[in-house]
């Protein structure tokens, strides 16, 4: 096993010919996709891993000064696929995740045959004429409230987060893989995230992009997918899902992985 393969947790399942690389977003960890994997495994070689900062990662490997931008993140995706040789894939990230793909294939656009983005969205700040959906105080109060009480905090963030009540399995699992992620690390990549903004290099992706998204969610507005369909590139499709929360896979398995599903299996008309 080589050392990206090892630091990154990488697992490869499957044996069909077409790739699939899941990759996940803040707070969570490569077991997110667990409901979407066994209708994959039948047909396609599918790729996880973990991203750098999740609490199954080495705290001792997460470089502050790399990854303090998103870019850090997009050239571990590009390192990962180099190492396993992947010429092709088709490529689903959730949250944050889904604009380190298309950061990733700004460069390589041959690697990614397309996007599948799940709760995607290229800036999370309000602007003049954009709706993120939040204000500069609202993420102040958050990353002192992960500064003050990490562990209270992930307690209260998990529900909003995924929606639901504290005893739902989702929330219980969502608490405790960003419970598993070291508090400096994690205070840091929510900064690098909720900071950024990646609307000017949405015009870049050329890769046809399938949007998904949740009706509500605490993170990301229902109006995001639409601007991410102005903006991008390249061809793209939206799609609106019934469900609630930051990580419908999880939450919602049953109404959103045929979803899924249907993005990665069809391609967008012509």
């Amino acid at each position: 096993m080589g050392i990206v393969e090892a630091a990154h947790n990488i697992t490869v399942m499957g044996s069909g010919e077409q790739v699939i690389v899941l990759a996940h977003g803040f707070g969570t960890d490569q077991s997110v996709w667990k409901h979407l994997v066994p209708h994959l495994v039948a047909d396609y070689r599918v790729v996880m891993y973990d991203n750098m900062g999740a609490g199954t990662t080495n705290p001792e490997y997460f470089d502050f000064d790399r990854y303090s931008t998103l870019e850090g993140y997009a050239y571990d995706l590009l390192a990962i696929i180099e190492e396993l040789q992947i010429e092709s894939c088709i490529y689903v990230g959730h949250s944050v995740s889904a604009m380190i793909g298309a950061i990733a294939s700004i460069s390589r656009p041959d690697l990614f045959s397309k996007i599948v983005m799940i709760s995607g969205s290229p800036r999370y700040l309000n602007d003049v004429d954009y709706y993120g959906g939040f204000e500069q105080e609202d993420l102040d109060e958050l990353f002192n409230a992960m500064r003050s009480n990490y562990k209270a905090w992930c307690s209260g963030f998990a529900p909003l987060a995924v929606g639901g009540d504290m005893e739902s399995v989702a929330v219980q699992e969502f608490s405790r893989t960003l419970f598993n992620m070291r508090p400096d690390i994690a205070l840091s990549v929510a900064q690098i995230i909720f900071q950024s903004d990646m609307r000017h290099v949405l015009r870049l992706v050329t890769v046809p992009c399938h949007i998904i998204q949740s009706m509500k969610d605490l993170a990301v507005p229902v109006v995001i997918s639409e601007y991410l369909h102005q903006h991008l590139g390249g061809d793209s499709i939206v799609e609106v899902m019934q469900s609630d929360g930051h990580l419908p896979q999880l939450s919602s398995p049953d109404n959103v992985i045929p979803v899924v599903l249907r993005h990665i299996r069809h391609n967008i008309a012509q």
